[in-house]
């Protein structure tokens, strides 16, 4: 039986993600914009990837 691996995430995976990544941030005092809230449901909605929401990410903080 041939098998395949598959790297797509379902959005229950992708919210488990972003809560985990919020959770992080929140331990070191830090909190998230509501503009990076925004990013992050568009993410768990699956419009956008994890390599777009890091580029928002940097972009917006002038990490380019």
């Amino acid at each position: 039986m041939a098998t395949s691996t598959s790297t797509a995430t379902t959005a229950t995976q992708r919210a488990q993600r972003v809560s985990e990544a919020i959770h992080s941030g929140e331990m070191e005092g830090l909190t998230v914009t509501p503009a990076g809230r925004a990013d992050a449901d568009e993410y768990i909605a699956g419009h956008i990837d994890s390599d777009e929401l890091v580029a928002r990410a940097r972009a917006r903080y002038g990490l380019d």
